[in-house]
């Protein structure tokens, strides 16, 4: 793959998640937008459609994760990178869509905080700002 394709293949991926979080109020039903930008440590849990909050939640995480997936399979060009980091977010799903539907339909006060963390891996690309640099040194080591 030539460096100009690379290049404006890394440009298209990062800017598609940009575009995500650019247009999240338009794109996804997520009534937590709202309540975690305003002082949400004193307020009540915002009342939610769970199936609906839950299902837009899913399709951003699916969005973020095939997004990610073709920036790290551009920047890497592995395949055992990309396999590995399919199993990193399959087991990273897993857990936190346990704990975010916790969150989600037992809202307390306490425990906002670790709900918002929970919610940003999920609507984030977190794990590939984690991925990155981490192949990254390991191709430095190898």
């Amino acid at each position: 793959m030539s460096k100009l394709v690379k290049y404006g293949l890394l440009f298209v991926g990062f800017g598609l998640l940009i575009l995500i979080r650019w247009f999240e109020n338009d794109l996804f039903y997520d009534p937590y937008l709202v309540f975690f930008k305003n002082d949400y440590l004193y307020a009540d849990s915002p009342n939610v459609e769970v199936f609906k909050v839950t299902a837009f939640t899913i399709l951003r995480y699916a969005l973020n994760t095939v997004i990610s997936l073709v920036i790290l399979f551009v920047f890497f060009t592995d395949k055992s990178i990309i396999k590995f980091s399919v199993l990193i977010y399959m087991i990273a799903f897993v857990l936190l869509i346990l704990g975010y539907l916790y969150f989600v339909l037992n809202p307390q006060q306490e425990t906002y905080y670790i709900f918002f963390n929970v919610r940003r891996f999920l609507i984030q690309p977190i794990i590939l700002i984690l991925l990155l640099p981490a192949f990254y040194y390991h191709r430095l080591k190898n």
